[in-house]
């Protein structure tokens, strides 16, 4: 288990620096700053993650699911890039093992 949250936090790391690039372009986007914030949150939770923090799980589900709806309905389908197709699969991924992590620990705690 600790190789997936291992494998976990460098995903949410790396996510979380893919929502700061888009603060860092020439050209202005109304959708920079929120990611910018995203990505203080993906880090922090990448963080939490590494560290085996008990709510870096619960939070590994939580923001990439707000993030995979801000997506989805904020920015929409037409806006998409290979970034944020890229960042999407990530969420999903991340989702998936946090998931595991959480029933996997709660499961070995009833037994």
């Amino acid at each position: 288990m600790k190789a997936i949250r291992y494998i976990g936090s460098i995903l949410m790391i790396a996510t979380g620096i893919l929502h700061f690039l888009p603060s860092f372009q020439s050209d202005p986007d109304p959708n920079s700053i929120p990611m910018f914030l995203f990505g203080i949150g993906y880090l922090f939770i990448g963080i939490l993650l590494f560290k085996d923090h008990r709510y870096g799980k619960i939070l590994g589900v939580i923001l990439p699911l707000i993030g995979l709806g801000a997506g989805f309905f904020i920015l929409g389908i037409e806006n998409w890039n290979a970034m944020f197709s890229l960042m999407f699969l990530i969420d999903a991924i991340v989702i998936c093992i946090c998931l595991i992590l959480i029933f996997k620990k709660t499961s070995s705690k009833i037994a």
